[in-house]
């Protein structure tokens, strides 16, 4: 697939703006503070674009789209539905995540629990946001490579390059401005390009008529598709994974209020509910198209049916259009790297380097750390992309399932729950974690004879059953939800 010049020079200008943007927010930066949660100012709205941005990848709309052509229909929606939901959920919890006052999410551990609580938490979320990192920016250059005609080694050297370098200069206030960009550029792409390619098909009616019968079927389509049991499984996956996940909760963290964190959260969800049917409905078109024998297999053998929408892009839309599409797929990836990135590097300064190498550092050296840190971790998941080493990926993302086994009713019901202690915790970091390697390393997902789906499920019950027991064996001695004070860098 060779991409039109006018393609290129959009995208090129985008990512060159995305630069402007981190060099301009780096003027308003001028501690730790604004580094990490943008000093503590967004807004409802800012809120909103940023968390639905960090969360709706370029691959994962991309996946949705080959689910909608490949047997789910209307059904593929509920991958990113699921989102919406858990964000609603989240919006009930959002006051107390910004009234705790922290930066980062081992920082209440240990603020709560103690050094020991907030160590192990750091470390089993650093990695998976180093995982996160690299195979983002693996799908950003996959991508990227895909819809320019460049080789896919040069693609991540400049998605790398772009991401890291805008990531440093302005923190978290470079990434929420970046990001509502983003969400714009990529929800807005996706809906333009509906009647471009609805056109290609003769309308609505002839969609409809050459694809097979139940495919807009919302629930338990004809063929592969989600089920009520599939959807409450994402539901709390998705819950457990941002309630925890830096690169979600630093945005509760960085709003100004706490009715712009519970609002933000809401609108979040109205971006994922409207967005879901986006890519879904673009699928089930393409669906037609093969089945109309305007596109076929041999159409997707360079580059994989998961980029059949870059291929009907080429196809059936101007080049200028076709370009700000294909930035806006491109940024939704780079929306979710640049999260993960400043998560890693805030979590390494914040609660490893302040607490166990220089406790006596100040805002400014922390914010330096973290920079360097963030830079560091670009670079490792360039050579990881590089050398496209999907064995040191999978072992990455593989904890990041277990960061939220055993980390979720710790931190959630220690908001609530005066009788939460260490010893509950520290069970319940072990519980987790056991279960979710057990299954997904020795049992294949099976346990007492059935295939689970989503490991992080039997996870969290273990967690949440032997942080109740050790919680009440070995109580705390001070009953109290309040955390313990702390320098404010």
């Amino acid at each position: 697939m060779q991409a039109n010049l006018t393609v290129v020079v959009i995208v090129v200008a985008y990512t060159l703006f995305m630069l402007w943007i981190g060099w301009y927010s780096s003027t308003k930066v001028k501690n730790n503070t604004d580094f990490v949660v943008a000093g503590r100012r967004l807004g409802p709205l800012m809120m909103a674009g940023t968390l639905a941005a960090t969360e709706i990848g370029g691959g994962s709309s991309l996946g949705v789209v080959q689910n909608g052509m490949s047997g789910f229909g209307l059904s593929a929606s509920w991958y990113i539905s699921t989102m919406g939901l858990a964000f609603i959920i989240l919006c009930f919890l959002a006051p107390k995540f910004r009234l705790s006052e922290v930066k980062t999410v081992p920082e209440y551990f240990r603020r709560r629990y103690g050094q020991a609580c907030g160590c192990i938490t750091s470390i089993i979320m650093l990695l998976p946001l180093i995982g996160l990192t690299a195979g983002q920016i693996i799908a950003s250059a996959v991508i990227c490579s895909t819809m320019l005609g460049i080789s896919y080694k040069t693609a991540v050297i400049i998605i790398s390059i772009v991401i890291t370098l805008y990531s440093i200069m302005g923190g978290l206030w470079s990434v929420t401005i970046t990001d509502n960009v983003q969400i714009f550029l990529i929800v807005a792409g996706m809906i333009i390009a509906v009647p471009f390619a609805l056109n290609f098909a003769g309308g609505w009616d002839a969609v409809v008529a050459n694809i097979p019968e139940g495919t807009l079927k919302l629930l338990d389509g004809p063929g592969k598709s989600y089920g009520i049991i599939d959807i409450i499984s994402l539901t709390i996956m998705y819950v457990a994974t941002f309630a925890v996940g830096q690169e979600a909760v630093s945005r509760y963290y960085a709003t100004k209020d706490t009715k712009a964190a519970a609002i933000g959260s809401l609108g979040a969800a109205v971006i994922n509910f409207v967005y879901a049917f986006i890519p879904t409905i673009l699928g089930i078109i393409m669906l037609a198209l093969i089945n109309m024998g305007k596109f076929s297999a041999s159409d997707f053998a360079n580059v994989g049916a998961r980029y059949a929408l870059p291929v009907l892009a080429m196809e059936v839309m101007p080049p200028i259009i076709c370009g700000f599409l294909f930035a806006g797929i491109i940024s939704a990836t780079m929306s979710s790297a640049d999260s993960d990135m400043l998560g890693a590097g805030a979590i390494f300064a914040n609660d490893i380097y302040k607490q166990f190498i220089r406790k006596n550092a100040g805002s400014k050296e922390v914010m330096r750390v973290t920079q360097i840190s963030m830079f560091l971790v670009g670079v490792v998941s360039m050579l990881i992309a590089l050398y496209n080493t999907q064995s040191i990926v999978s072992i990455l993302m593989f904890s990041f399932t277990l960061r939220a086994a055993g980390s979720l009713f710790p931190y959630i019901m220690g908001m609530y729950w005066k009788g939460a202690s260490k010893a509950g915790t520290i069970a319940s970091l072990i519980a987790g974690t056991v279960i979710v390697v057990y299954l997904e390393q020795f049992s294949g997902g099976n346990i007492f004879g059935m295939h689970i789906s989503q490991p992080i499920i039997p996870g969290l019950v273990a967690g949440f059953v032997f942080f109740i027991i050790f919680s009440i064996i070995m109580p705390p001695e001070t009953r109290t939800t309040e955390l313990a004070p702390e320098e404010d860098i």
